[in-house]
């Protein structure tokens, strides 16, 4: 592989190797120590919107001031952990297996206790505009990742509790979640038990693994549930192949990595079940996500019609999402030429990579799960890709 993405994958795995996984993330300035001794703003619903977006969006890093501490993230053990998979699955070394091995405990140790299955929240508590979650409020999105990260696991370390527990979320999935349906009976999956919102990513990383599950377990339920979930979200594509993040009027936008998640999804519904009902809304959507959310330079855009902030999430979704769909190696040189602007703008002297670049300041915090955990998945899923021969 070019050793110009050597060196960047080998910074960086050094990097979050001496940080042990922990970090901070763009969403937890409620774990402020200073904001929950004020019961006055800890309590407002306005004050703690305020406060999480200036933490999110302020380029300096107030953290260390505030008293906000490093922890561990569900979201972002697991997507380092699925990145040793793929590293092992090329070079099968013990500290390989290892740091599998001690990843996949965290993970289950992290779990939220009090559901219907096995999931898994975030270390923060987490006020949007839609909802408020505390702190370990499970979320379909980090149980997916958590459980699918089990998944790949398993297949390695041939632990049965790895199993187990990833089809448990299912249960998680199916019984706790809440529902919109549409008139044909088809229905989103809510973000968390605690929401109703119609996130599509959401509701599609639901139907990813429980396809997955029916492909290892035969149980029709769970085929029948995703088919349903994929098909609301699909009905929702817009006729040029877009999606919007989702049906709140706030939630009206159109963007990069959110498109890559549901193509991502869409296509592992299909590779799992063997239903390839869904092939032209792929296709579809593929075209849009490659023709709009790239420049020429290999300058990742945000959004649609607005490039920036430029985030890191949008890079490390692009090589995922050319993988998952098996469209890597035809895509080479537009896989290849983002990498190389993001490692040549957006990778520090010390291996991290930043959060966003703006057209005055930029954000250069580095994000555990945002940004780190992302790169790390990617760039192994990018080395895996090259092992494969898919990239020459």
């Amino acid at each position: 592989m070019d050793s110009n993405f050597e060196n960047s994958f080998s910074k960086l795995q050094q990097y979050v190797e001496k940080e042990n996984y922990k970090g901070w993330d763009p969403y937890d300035g409620l774990n402020s120590k200073v904001f929950q001794a004020i019961p006055f703003i800890k309590n407002n619903r306005f004050c703690r919107l305020v406060w999480i977006q200036g933490f999110k969006k302020s380029p300096l890093n107030f953290r260390k001031l505030l008293l906000v501490t490093k922890g561990y993230n569900s979201k972002g053990i697991a997507l380092f952990l699925s990145g040793y998979c793929r590293l092992y699955s090329i070079e099968p070394t013990e500290k390989n297996l290892q740091k599998i091995k001690e990843l996949s405990t965290k993970l289950l140790e992290m779990k939220a206790d009090g559901w219907s299955g096995y999931c898994w929240g975030y270390n923060f508590d987490w006020q949007a505009r839609a909802f408020f979650q505390p702190k370990n409020t499970p979320t379909v999105v980090a149980s997916v990742y958590a459980s699918w990260a089990l998944l790949e696991a398993y297949e390695i370390l041939q632990d049965k509790n790895l199993l187990d527990a990833a089809e448990s979320c299912c249960s998680f999935i199916l019984k706790d979640l809440n529902r919109n349906y549409d008139a044909e009976g088809d229905f989103c999956f809510s973000y968390s038990p605690l929401d109703k919102s119609i996130v599509f990513n959401a509701s599609l990383l639901g139907s990813r693994l429980l396809s997955k599950m029916y492909s290892v377990t035969k149980n029709e339920l769970y085929k029948t549930e995703a088919k349903k979930s994929v098909s609301y979200c699909v009905k929702h594509q817009q006729s040029n192949g877009a999606w919007a993040y989702g049906l709140q009027s706030f939630h009206y936008w159109i963007d990069n990595f959110h498109t890559g998640f549901n193509l991502e999804c869409i296509a592992a519904y299909q590779k799992y079940t063997g239903d390839t009902s869904f092939e032209t809304a792929i296709s579809k959507g593929f075209e849009y996500y490659i023709n709009n959310f790239f420049e020429a330079d290999g300058k990742p855009k945000y959004y649609n019609n607005k490039t920036y902030p430029i985030d890191i999430h949008a890079p490390a979704q692009l090589v995922i999402t050319l993988y998952e769909l098996g469209v890597i190696q035809k895509e080479e040189k537009l896989c290849s030429t983002v990498l190389n602007w993001t490692i040549q703008n957006m990778q520090d002297n010390n291996g991290y990579f930043y959060y966003q670049i703006n057209q005055s300041v930029n954000s250069k915090i580095p994000y555990i799960r945002w940004a780190q955990a992302w790169m790390f998945f990617a760039l192994a899923t990018y080395k895996k890709a090259f092992h494969e021969n898919r990239i020459v």
